[in-house]
């Protein structure tokens, strides 16, 4: 069975943050992912959305003008 991996091929590594662009890991986790176990993949796997989130956030839509007649 294969290494559970968050690996979209989008790998970027963002200069700023040190995250990758598509997963959320940092370099050394990805260079050192084929050596964890599975329980330490899986628990850096939980906490990679919330990382993106935090290093990524949405922007605040823009407000709709109000419309007068």
């Amino acid at each position: 069975m294969p290494a559970s991996s968050p690996c979209i091929r989008l790998c970027v590594l963002d200069p700023i943050t040190g995250l990758c662009e598509g997963c959320g890991r940092t370099g050394a986790e990805i260079g050192a992912w084929g050596a964890l176990s599975e329980a330490e993949r899986l628990r850096i796997m939980a906490g990679l959305p919330a990382r993106l989130a935090a290093a990524y956030p949405e922007p605040e839509p823009e407000p709709v003008p109000a419309v007068t007649a």
